[in-house]
């Protein structure tokens, strides 16, 4: 694809940046390392940070009479997930230093209804990848990114540093992948090396012509990426390998 330039004097972009990042705290996991991740950003973009945390009362339980509604069982669960969120909260307060903005939120019911209602009032979500499936103590990250109209920084277990040195941006020229580049703006932006890539199994060259149009995209916003077509059907295992050969600590 070609453009012609017109004889405009360029102006300077405004700076790329998220001014208030939400946090969540699964019920679960030890709170510290993805409050630690929300801290570093936070510093990095001059952002408020707000804290979150939910989980819900399943609303039947078995018995041996099959399932059946238990007031009395409910109400103790409740009672603990109440005690944990306030122990949640705590920690939270404790480890965000006073040089941030902070605020907290916390509700007994769905954490995924709960962080997609509350991300609204935020630029960036940044969660867990929390195991196991229990869509009334942990977030559906799926359900999350499809519905929530924010972006969202999935950290790995136990990881308290997101460095963001080295990107990767795994291209797609799909409506999800041009959103996810405009959304990871204020982060390639501080990175050392932005690579975009993609996988071709047919030598297309429009596959080529849309790298090329993403590095320029980049650029417009002064960011120099480099790019790198994988021969090959789009394969995910294939994609990683590629992302620790260039020793990538983020992808996109």
């Amino acid at each position: 694809m070609q453009f012609i330039p017109h004889s405009i004097v360029p102006r300077k972009a405004p700076a790329m940046s998220y001014k208030s990042i939400i946090v969540n705290l699964a019920i679960d996991a030890p709170p510290a390392p993805i409050v630690n991740v929300g801290i570093e950003l936070a510093e990095r973009f001059g952002a408020r940070l707000i804290g979150l945390a939910a989980a819900d009362v399943p609303p039947l339980v078995a018995t041996g009479d099959g399932m059946v509604y238990e007031g009395e069982i409910m109400q103790i669960q409740r009672t603990e997930i109440e005690k944990r969120l306030a122990e949640l909260q705590t920690e939270f307060e404790r480890l965000v230093p006073a040089s941030i903005f902070s605020e907290w939120g916390q509700a007994v019911c769905s954490p995924t209804r709960f962080l997609s209602i509350s991300a609204r009032s935020s630029d960036l979500i940044v969660t867990g990848s929390e195991k196991g499936g229990n869509v009334f103590r942990a977030v559906d990250v799926g359900s999350l990114v499809l519905g929530i109209g924010r972006p969202v920084l999935v950290a790995a277990s136990n990881v308290e540093h997101v460095m963001a040195k080295t990107v990767l941006v795994a291209w797609k020229d799909t409506r999800e992948a041009r959103r996810a580049i405009v959304d990871a703006l204020p982060l390639l932006a501080t990175a050392n090396e932005v690579v975009v890539a993609t996988m071709d199994a047919d030598r297309d060259k429009s596959i080529r012509d849309s790298l090329a149009d993403v590095a320029v995209f980049l650029e417009h916003h002064g960011i120099m990426a480099g790019t790198e077509l994988i021969a090959g059907d789009a394969d995910g295992d294939r994609l990683l390998t590629f992302a620790r050969s260039i020793h990538a600590d983020l992808i996109v």
